[in-house]
């Protein structure tokens, strides 16, 4: 007997889900909680696309070169999003979806650069003595 199509959907979706989740925890993610915190500080609390503050919501975690693209959650792949930016991104390429969307892809590459060097700065392992 066949199974319903409601069924069907939540064993689909919690296939993906695994699918998902093993892609994320292979691809050797290193952002720590105080990078995040740091991230979301340089970016002024609010989505590094629209500048939205999340309209409430916890701001999250867009990875910029997508993790099924080869991406990872590190420091400098990782902005702040609202949901709805990033559920429009997906795992779109950055300057392609900046373009299609009409955002102002020079001023978010340039904001980009400045926080990633002001992130850099702020967690470079000191050079030990050898």
């Amino acid at each position: 007997m066949p199974q319903p199509a409601r069924s069907r959907s939540k064993t689909r979706a919690a296939r993906s889900s695994r699918k998902r989740r093993r892609k994320v925890n292979a691809a050797g993610n290193d952002l720590s909680d105080l990078q995040w915190a740091a991230i979301l500080t340089a970016w002024g609390d609010t989505c590094a696309y629209c500048g939205s503050d999340g309209k409430g919501k916890v701001l999250q975690r867009d990875t910029m070169l997508a993790i099924s693209r080869g991406g990872r959650y590190t420091l400098e792949n990782v902005v702040p999003a609202c949901g709805s930016c990033n559920a429009s991104k997906g795992n779109d390429e950055i300057t392609g979806w900046l373009r299609r969307t009409r955002r102002d892809e020079r001023l978010f590459l340039e904001r980009y650069v400045e926080k990633v060097a002001v992130l850099r700065a702020q967690f470079a392992e000191p050079a030990g003595d050898d």
